[in-house]
């Protein structure tokens, strides 16, 4: 299922579980948001298409985190004068991930994890485990590190990489790029460890601790 929503003045084809970035939202991370203007909902063939808004159609997602973006280089020049002005903007932004689409309103229920189903497929497999989350029990014992102090982690992504066995700074830092690769895969969070610099701040965070 899809849909098309509007927000900030742009529009944005979602289903559920991808991650989009808009303008920004008032709404910290972890929290959950509703777009109601929603101009399309398709399920396979079956299209609704809104005049202009679907009505009774929402959108439900929740905050992963608040983040700006790159920085855009703004120059003023008058002809033949000596007026000249640089100046630099970074836009503030919303990264959301979608947690539901619903055709009458209703928000659907969350999904519990079946945690219980989950440890035996892991005791069956080890060998495909990742290595971040081999080595995850070592490290955990030592006790867990604040990854918040790694730029862009806020309280959704710690979470995020909590869940995928990443808890100290010593293991971001121990990560190589196929390790990296995986993970970003497997946390829809693509390109963000290079964004940040997360490896060599967790490196310089690692001696300090």
């Amino acid at each position: 299922m899809f849909a098309v929503i509007k927000t900030g003045g742009k529009q944005y084809k979602v289903a559920e579980g991808d991650t989009i970035t808009v303008e920004k939202l008032d709404a910290e991370a972890g929290k959950d948001v509703t777009f109601d203007s929603v101009l399309m909902v398709g399920n396979g063939d079956d299209v609704t298409v809104g005049a202009p808004l679907v009505s009774g159609a929402a959108v439900f997602g929740e905050v992963s985190e608040q983040t700006r973006g790159d920085k855009v280089i703004i120059r003023k020049k008058r002809q033949r004068q000596t007026y000249r002005r640089t100046k630099g903007h970074r836009q503030h932004l919303t990264v959301v991930t979608i947690t539901g689409i619903s055709a009458d309103g209703k928000k659907p229920a969350k999904k519990a994890a079946p945690k219980k189903e989950e440890a035996p497929k892991a005791e069956a497999a080890p060998a495909k485990e990742a290595p971040a989350k081999a080595e995850a029990a070592p490290a955990a014992a030592s006790g867990a590190d604040d990854l918040k102090k790694l730029t862009g982690v806020g309280p959704a992504m710690e979470k995020k990489l909590n869940g995928a066995g990443i808890t100290t700074f010593a293991q971001v830092a121990a990560l190589t790029e196929a390790d990296i690769a995986k993970l970003e895969e497997e946390l829809s969070i693509a390109g963000k460890f290079e964004k940040g610099d997360w490896v060599a701040q967790a490196q310089e965070l690692a001696k300090d601790a």
